[in-house]
């Protein structure tokens, strides 16, 4: 008799797996897509701080403007940097103790199909775009 009221309960949970599994799946992927977007979007972050560093510290040997430029390009290895990345060098062969001033601004698109989850929540206040910027200031030798 114990054996037939166990093969019952048995019998009731099929698919018991697959609905968990169900709605558990969703959760566990937009988890998994924060995590990836998180990642890439902090390289970028990082990335663009170190660009306009390089850049200030080029420009702070009397570089040309287009050397700097050039220098915050070459240290960066973005996806689409030509069309999402923006350098204004200001002072740059100026005078001594002078500063010279590089800014870069980078537009990073989410990767992840994330961005359109993150719109709706945030009720239009982060797009798909986020913006990444930074701005190093050096004294001219």
């Amino acid at each position: 008799m114990l054996k037939l009221i166990r093969i019952r309960r048995k019998n009731g949970e099929k698919g018991q797996a697959l609905a968990e599994f169900a709605l558990l799946i969703p959760i566990f992927l937009i988890l998994l897509f924060a995590i990836v977007d998180f990642g890439m979007g902090f390289y970028s972050w990082i990335t663009v701080t170190n660009s306009a560093r390089e850049g200030a510290r080029l420009g702070a040997v009397a570089a040309t403007q287009q050397d700097i430029i050039d220098r915050v390009y070459q240290t960066s290895d973005l996806p689409n940097e030509s069309s999402n990345m923006t350098v204004t060098v200001t002072n740059a062969q100026g005078q001594p103790g002078d500063s010279v001033v590089v800014q870069v601004d980078y537009d990073y698109d989410l990767i992840t199909p994330l961005a359109g989850l993150v719109q709706f929540v945030s009720g239009d206040i982060l797009g798909p775009t986020l913006t990444f910027s930074s701005t190093a200031e050096m004294r001219l030798e």
